[in-house]
C-alpha cells in the first residue's frame, strides 16, 4: 500500500475527477489525502478523503473580483487572464506550501492537477514521483494551432515560473510543469481528439466521476418517463454570469410542454416564475445529482465543460453546448466533430434558437447514435479503476 498526496487547484471542476480516483485508491487500501484550499475544496470533499488544508492566500472577495473581471474576455485575453491572474500566482504558493505538506506528510507519489504547478514544481524539487492529472482534453487537442503565438507565450510564461523558483536553465526548457513524463491522466477518450497518436505515458481513462460529496436530494417522482427530459447546467463558475442564457433555455423548454421535461440548474429567484407557469414541464433546483441523472436524460445543455460533457457521453446523452471561455470551445468543437451534439453561440442565443437547436438533437438519430458510440469508448476506457490502476504502477 502506498502514501498518495493529491493536489488541487480551487476549481470546483478540477476537484471532483481528483476526488473521485482518490476515493478508489483509498478503497483499495492506499493512504490517500488531498491537498488544497479549504474555503474552496472544502464543501467539495466527501468524508473519507482527509483534506490538507492549504493556507487561503485570497479572500472570498478577491475570488468574486477575480471572477468578476474575467468574465467578459474571450480568446486570447481569457487565456492570458487565467496564466497572469490565476495559474501563475497560485503555482507560487502551492510551490512553498505543498513543499511544506511534503516534508510532514512525506507521500511516496503526488498527484497534481495539470494547473497545480506549483506542487508538480514541490514534488520535483523533494525528489517525489509524481503524476499529472489533466482534468480537461483542451491541451492535447492542438488549442494553438491558430494561435501559435499564444502556445509560445505559455510556454516562455512556464520557463520563466521554473527559472525564478531555482530550476536550472536546461531543465526549465525541457520540463513542462504541466504534464508528468512518467504518467499524465487524461479525463477523456481519445477519438475525442484530432489526434491518433498518444505518447504511453498519456492514459485515456473516460469520465472520472466517482466518490463525491452527499448528493443533493432531488425529487426523483417528478420525471414523466413517458416524455423526453433534458438537462440545462452551466457549471459552478460560469452559472452566475448566464442568467440571460439560462432563461433562454429555460424558455424554449416550457416551449415544448407534453413532448419534453427540463430541469434547469439556475439559483432560485430568476426563473420562479416561468417554473411556476409551467410546473410539470420545468423544475429549477440550486443544485442536482448530475452524474446520478443522466441515466435519466435524453439531451444535455451545457457551457461545454470537460466534466460536464464526459459525464454525458459516458451514458450516451448527446448535446447542445454553448461555450464561453477557456478550454469550453475546444471541447465543444469535440462535441460536434463526433457528431454528437450541436453548437451554439452562448452571447447571441435566443429561445428560439435554442429550441430550433434542442429539438434537432432530440429529434434526429444521429446524434444519439455518436453519443452511443462515445458510452462504448468511455466504458472500455474505465474510469476512476484505470486511473486508479496506472497511479498505483508508479509506486515504489
Amino acid at each position: 500500500m502506498g502514501r498518495i498526496l493529491f493536489a488541487v487547484p480551487p476549481l470546483t471542476g478540477h476537484v471532483n475527477p481528483a476526488v473521485g480516483i482518490a476515493g478508489e485508491l483509498a478503497a483499495r487500501g492506499h493512504d490517500v489525502a488531498l491537498a488544497g484550499h479549504a474555503s474552496a475544496v472544502g464543501p467539495l470533499v466527501p468524508p473519507g478523503v482527509p483534506l490538507i488544508a492549504l493556507p487561503d492566500e485570497i479572500t472570498a472577495e478577491q475570488r468574486a473580483d477575480l471572477e468578476a473581471r474575467s468574465r467578459p474576455l474571450r480568446g486570447p485575453a481569457s487565456l492570458k487572464f487565467l496564466w497572469e491572474e490565476f495559474i501563475l500566482p497560485l503555482g507560487t504558493s502551492m510551490a512553498r506550501d505543498v513543499g511544506e505538506v511534503l516534508e510532514r506528510w512525506r507521500p511516496d507519489l503526488v498527484v497534481a492537477d495539470q494547473q497545480a504547478i506549483g506542487a508538480a514544481l514541490a514534488a520535483r524539487r523533494a525528489g517525489v514521483r509524481w503524476a499529472t492529472l489533466a482534468t480537461t482534453s483542451a491541451e492535447f487537442d492542438d488549442p494553438y494551432a491558430v494561435l501559435a503565438g499564444i502556445g509560445h507565450w505559455v510556454s516562455d510564461r512556464l520557463r520563466e515560473f521554473q527559472l525564478a523558483h531555482g530550476v536550472p536553465d536546461d531543465g526549465a526548457e525541457r520540463l513542462d510543469l504541466r504534464f508528468s513524463e512518467d504518467l499524465t491522466v487524461v479525463c477523456s477518450v481519445p477519438s475525442l481528439l484530432r489526434s491518433s497518436f498518444h505518447p504511453s505515458h498519456q492514459v485515456f481513462v473516460g469520465c472520472a466521476a466517482g466518490i463525491r460529496r452527499p448528493a443533493p436530494a432531488f425529487p426523483w417522482e417528478w420525471l414523466d418517463s413517458g416524455r423526453r427530459t433534458v438537462l440545462v447546467s452551466l457549471g459552478t463558475v460560469t452559472r452566475d454570469a448566464g442568467g440571460r442564457f439560462v432563461r433562454a433555455a429555460a424558455e424554449a423548454l416550457a416551449g415544448m410542454a407534453g413532448q419534453v421535461q427540463a430541469v434547469v440548474v439556475a439559483p432560485p429567484g430568476p426563473l420562479d416564475d416561468l417554473a411556476e407557469q409551467a410546473p410539470d414541464d420545468l423544475l429549477v433546483r440550486s443544485f442536482v445529482p448530475q452524474v446520478d441523472l443522466m441515466d435519466q436524460l435524453d439531451a444535455v445543455v451545457c457551457h461545454a465543460g470537460n466534466n460536464t460533457v464526459c459525464e454525458a457521453l459516458s451514458r450516451g446523452v448527446p448535446l447542445v453546448v454553448a461555450p464561453v471561455r477557456d478550454d469550453q470551445p475546444v471541447i465543444g468543437e469535440q462535441v460536434v466533430r463526433a457528431g454528437a451534439g450541436l453548437r451554439v453561440r452562448f452571447g447571441r442565443s435566443t429561445p428560439s434558437t435554442l429550441a430550433t437547436a434542442i429539438g434537432t438533437v432530440l429529434g434526429e438519430p444521429s446524434y444519439a447514435a455518436a453519443a452511443g458510440r462515445l458510452r462504448a469508448e468511455f466504458t472500455a476506457a474505465g474510469g476512476v479503476v484505470t486511473a486508479a490502476h496506472h497511479i498505483e504502477k508508479l509506486l515504489p
